[in-house]
Order: structure tokens, then C-alpha cells, then sequence
């Protein structure tokens, strides 16, 4: 029973996603039923999760230190479930309007918070590739559960180059397994720091590898490819949850591999390095790209790997101990959940208006204040985030992380961070004119559904509510990566 409780969160999400196909199957005249039962899934597990954090006999090394139930993992839990909770009322109107496959559609969106779960909280190699094929297979299904050539060409673009990036980080495991003799992350941080110097060219090999496999998840320069097409082509609510949840799922679990596996030794420097530059580029050309895009999912695709290289700001700061290593990651997790409630938001609301208006293409939300005030301010208010104009959660979030690039000494990279949060207001705040001064072609009012409305109001408090009181969200962060510290 100690390891079921320990894996409770996980268990609940699961067992909702089997009660979904079996009322599918055995009770289709109550699909109605479906998006009910995974929200209380989901509730379950946040209320597990909720239940540990008062908890004091936590469990660092469960399951012989392949998995880890502490606060970092705990922080995730909560932040996964909120994703998935807020995508399932999203998809409600699109999965009842497609009309098939409504509890596989649920059963994948659960069983893939379930595999992000475990991956945040995964301490072994075998362990977090396992996690990471858990979450991963489902959504390569999920990008492609359009009708549509789009859809379909964007779920074999997703499978072929995840296909790849995996066979790439498989690889680095394998590499970093055979020079340390062990795949639990403490076992290979204690040989490294022992006796890792006469390896350090296929360390840094195996380092390399693990960073392109794991940058296909982030969606980093140079792995950023499958990005805008995946995102314009698969279902917007599948879209949103590419862009958040294996997003955060990459970040949380790489931060973990190098916090633990190799902390400050002499490959610190290469790393962090190693992160900078990705960094460096991927705000540069996510934001150029960005630029000249006129359909607003692949705008927003664009963006989503301008963003990841400001987290990377602060995966490369935690090379550095002290308070700047501290810094450096509560930093990426502040951004992390920042990046959560804005970007869902703003997808959330391009659900909302693209059902409507049948179109995704940025010159047909003109005029969009006057027939939908709602959905406009919301729209609006998250790109301002995005940008990190106060008062948002974006605006904290970016100010936190560019301080720990600079305490880090890594002034020039919160310049170009700087310069392109500049270059981004661009093509953020022109889609803002558009909907305010535009003029509509016609004058159909856009009302939003009730899951929708939900959906939206929930994402969009949290930018609104975290950037007014930043404090809880700081506060968590910081405790989430104490463990890290000791």
C-alpha cells in the first residue's frame, strides 16, 4: 500500500482514463459523461498530490531511487493536472462536435499526464525514458486525430522526429550508463565526481546527445523543426498541450538530470555554455520567424521556442552554486508555470474564435472587440504576458530569470533575452491592434460555450492573480528546488 500511495497521484489520472474508455464502450449513450470523469480524475490526483505536501515522511529514493516523490516532483504534479484539466474543457465543444473517438480522445489527453507525471519525478535513466515514451506515444496519436491532410501530415512529421530525438537521448543514456555503470542519476553523479575526468570527451558526448534528445521536447534551436506545422496542423486544443505540458515535462526533467547526474564539476562550464548558446538562438529566430507569420498557431508556434530559450536562461545560470544556483532554478520553474496559465490562455481563446470564425489567419480577428469583448481582453492580456508587460505573470517571470542570468555572469545573454522580448511586443502587440482598431468583415457576435469560458477565465485569472501577488508562485518555486541545494 506505501507504493501505491507514493504513486497515487499517477494511479488516479490512470484509473480515470480506464473508467473513460469503459464508459465509452459499455455506456455510449452517457458520453456526455467522459469530460466529467476525467476533471474528477485529475481533481483526485491534485487532491493526492495536496495531501503529501502536508506530509512529512516524503520519499526522495522510492522505488530504489528510480523515483522520487519530493517537492520538485509535487510542484509538477499540481502544475500537469491544472494543464490537462484546463485542455480537457477545451476540447469539450471540439470533441463532441467531431462526434468519434471521444473516450480515446480523453483516455490519451489522461494517460499522457500520467507519463509527464512520472517524468518529473523520475531519478533513473530507464526510468525517465520509459516516462517519456509514456507521455510521448500519445501524443504523436493525438496530433494527428484530425480529419484533415493537415492533421495527418502533422502527426507523422511529430512520430518520425520524435522517433529520432528518442533514438538520440537513448543513445546518450547508453553512453553514460556504460562509462558510469549505473542508470540511477545519484550513482552516475558520484562516479563522474570520482573518477569522470578520463572519460570527459564521451561525457560530453553522452551530454550532447540527451541535450538534442531532450531539446525535441523543449523545442530548442536546432530541434525546433516539427514545431510550427504541428501546431497549424493538429487539433488547436491538442496544440495547446504540446505547447505547455511536453514543454514543461522537458525542462523538468532535464533540470533534474543535470542538477543531480552532473552537478558542478568540470563539465559545468560546457553545459552551461552549451544551454546559452541554444538559448541565444532559439529567441532569436523564434522571434524573426514569428514575425512574418499570418496564421495565429503558427505565430504562436514560433513563439513557443522564442520562449523555451528564456527558459533556457535559467538552465544555464544553474551551473553557478550559491544563490545563483537557486536562482537559477526556481527560475526555470517560475517560467514554467507563468508559461503555463499564458500560453493555455492564448490558445484557449484561439479555440474559442477560430470555431467560430472558421479561420486562423491573424487578419480575421479584426474587429474582434466588438463581437466578442470577453474573448478579446482575454486574448490580448495573454499576449501581453507572453511579451512580459507588467501587470502579468509573464512580467515576473522573465525579470526573475533575467536576474539569474546576471547574477550568473551571463550578462550578454539577458541582453539578447531583452532585445527580444522588444522584437517580440512586435508581432505579439500587432495581433492586440488587430482585434481592438481592426475593422470586421462582419458584424456576427461570438459567444463562448460554458467549458470554454471555464477554461479560459481559470488560465486567465492565473496570469492576472500571479502578476498582481507574485509572491505564492516565487515561493513555491524556491521550495520546489531546495532539494537540489542540499
Amino acid at each position: 500500500m506505501s507504493s501505491i500511495d507514493i504513486v497515487g497521484p499517477q494511479l488516479a489520472v490512470l484509473l480515470a482514463a480506464g473508467v473513460v474508455l469503459l464508459i465509452d464502450a459499455l455506456l455510449p449513450q452517457q458520453r456526455r459523461l467522459l469530460p466529467f470523469v476525467a476533471l474528477v480524475g485529475l481533481a483526485g490526483s491534485a487532491f493526492w498530490s495536496l495531501s503529501w505536501a502536508g506530509r512529512a515522511d516524503w520519499h526522495p529514493d522510492a522505488f530504489g531511487g528510480t523515483l522520487s516523490l519530493d517537492q520538485y516532483a509535487l510542484f509538477f504534479y499540481f502544475l500537469f493536472a491544472g494543464i490537462t484539466a484546463t485542455v480537457v474543457l477545451a476540447s469539450v465543444d471540439w470533441v463532441n462536435r467531431e462526434g468519434r473517438g471521444q473516450g480515446e480522445y480523453y483516455a490519451l489527453v489522461l494517460t499522457t499526464c500520467a507519463g509527464l507525471m512520472f517524468l518529473s519525478a523520475a531519478r533513473d535513466l530507464i526510468t525517465i525514458f520509459l516516462a517519456l515514451e509514456l507521455s510521448s506515444i500519445p501524443q504523436y496519436i493525438l496530433a494527428g486525430w484530425g480529419k484533415d491532410q493537415k492533421s495527418s501530415e502533422a502527426g507523422l512529421k511529430y512520430l518520425l522526429l520524435g522517433a529520432i530525438a528518442s533514438a538520440l537521448l537513448l543513445y546518450g543514456m547508453a553512453l553514460l550508463y556504460g562509462v558510469t555503470g549505473s542508470t540511477l542519476l545519484d550513482d552516475i553523479a558520484q562516479t563522474i565526481q570520482t573518477d569522470g575526468e578520463s572519460y570527459r570527451s564521451v561525457l560530453i558526448l553522452a551530454m550532447v546527445l540527451m541535450i538534442a534528445g531532450f531539446g525535441f521536447k523543449m523545442s530548442v534551436v536546432p530541434f525546433q523543426m516539427w514545431v510550427p506545422d504541428v501546431y497549424q496542423g493538429a487539433p488547436t486544443p491538442v496544440a495547446a498541450f504540446l505547447s505547455v505540458g511536453s514543454k514543461a515535462a522537458g525542462f523538468a526533467v532535464i533540470t533534474r538530470i543535470f542538477f543531480i547526474a552532473l552537478p558542478a564539476t568540470f563539465l559545468s562550464d560546457d553545459w552551461a555554455m552549451i544551454f546559452a548558446v541554444i538559448a541565444a538562438a532559439s529567441m532569436t529566430i523564434g522571434n524573426v520567424a514569428a514575425i512574418v507569420q499570418t496564421d495565429i498557431k503558427r505565430m504562436l508556434g514560433y513563439s513557443s521556442i522564442a520562449q523555451a530559450g528564456t527558459f533556457l536562461i535559467g538552465l544555464a545560470a544553474i551551473s553557478v552554486h550559491g544563490d545563483e544556483f537557486t536562482l537559477g532554478a526556481s527560475g526555470v520553474l517560475l517560467y514554467t508555470a507563468a508559461y503555463a496559465f499564458t500560453n493555455l490562455g492564448a490558445f484557449v481563446a484561439v479555440i474559442a474564435i477560430s470555431q467560430k470564425i472558421g479561420s486562423d489567419q491573424i487578419k480575421d480577428y479584426a474587429g474582434m472587440w466588438k463581437r466578442s469583448p470577453f474573448l478579446t481582453v482575454a486574448l490580448a492580456f495573454c499576449l501581453v504576458s507572453l511579451t512580459g508587460i507588467p501587470p502579468t505573470a509573464g512580467f515576473w517571470a522573465k525579470l526573475y530569470i533575467f536576474n539569474a542570468g546576471l547574477r550568473a555572469d551571463l550578462a550578454w545573454l539577458v541582453i539578447v533575452g531583452v532585445l527580444n522580448s522588444v522584437l517580440s511586443a512586435y508581432y505579439y502587440l500587432a495581433v492586440v491592434r488587430q482585434m481592438f482598431l481592426g475593422d470586421a468583415e462582419d458584424g456576427m457576435t461570438i459567444r463562448t460555450t460554458p467549458s470554454i469560458g471555464m477554461a479560459l477565465g481559470a488560465a486567465t485569472l492565473g496570469v492576472l492573480v500571479f502578476g498582481i501577488v507574485p509572491m505564492p508562485l516565487i515561493s513555491a518555486a524556491e521550495s520546489a528546488v531546495e532539494i537540489f541545494a542540499r
